[in-house]
């Protein structure tokens, strides 16, 4: 029987899966990966999904592997995961009264098929003040995650609005998701 396998480390998107009541393990990729400059934001999603399922389609090859990246663009920034309080501080700063896009890559293989796709939505800050910033960072929250905020915990409180969908911001467009598996038959529901 085929094995459902996210291939991810993000506790958010264990949790999204979990949604669609569906058996899946998780086995984290561990690929480098590449970045091709010469693909437009989208492809760039969807080529580093593709190559975290990939890295786990590898070694198992009768089952469904899924993978996904997020990417957050201001204008044509990258604001990837900060590594440090200033680099946090940094893409705060610059979300602050901001809109911004963030995409989600998604890519599902198995033996016999093979699909990637992505969603996005437009994110808009209210101003920010230094001392919230200073605060939001010592949650800790902002270290883990792609712009330096959590849509779904105490980032919340800074976001004016949302154009699209809520959950490609959390990083698994659930809805989307549950209907590509359903449309290529890759689960029962």
């Amino acid at each position: 029987m085929r094995k459902i396998i996210l291939a991810s480390n993000s506790p958010r998107r264990k949790e999204l899966l979990a949604l669609l009541q569906i058996n899946f393990e998780v086995i984290v990729s561990q690929v480098e990966e590449v970045i091709d400059p010469e693909l437009s934001e989208t492809e760039l999603v969807m080529d580093l999904a593709f190559q975290k399922a990939s890295d786990i389609f590898k070694t198992h090859k009768e089952d469904l592997v899924l993978g996904f990246d997020t990417l957050v663009y201001l204008e044509d920034e990258v604001l990837g995961k900060p590594k440090t309080k200033e680099e946090a501080k940094m893409m705060l700063q610059k979300l602050s009264g901001n809109t911004h896009t963030v995409i989600t890559g998604c890519a599902l293989i198995t033996k016999l098929f093979s699909k990637s796709f992505y969603e996005k939505a437009r994110v808009t800050f209210y101003p920010l003040s230094e001392q919230e910033i200073e605060d939001y960072i010592d949650t800790k929250e902002p270290f883990d995650k792609a712009g330096a905020y959590g849509v779904q915990g105490y980032g919340s409180k800074f976001i004016k609005s949302i154009v699209g969908d809520f959950y490609t911001i959390m990083g698994l467009p659930i809805a989307r998701l549950y209907h590509e598996l359903q449309n290529a038959n890759l689960i029962d529901n």
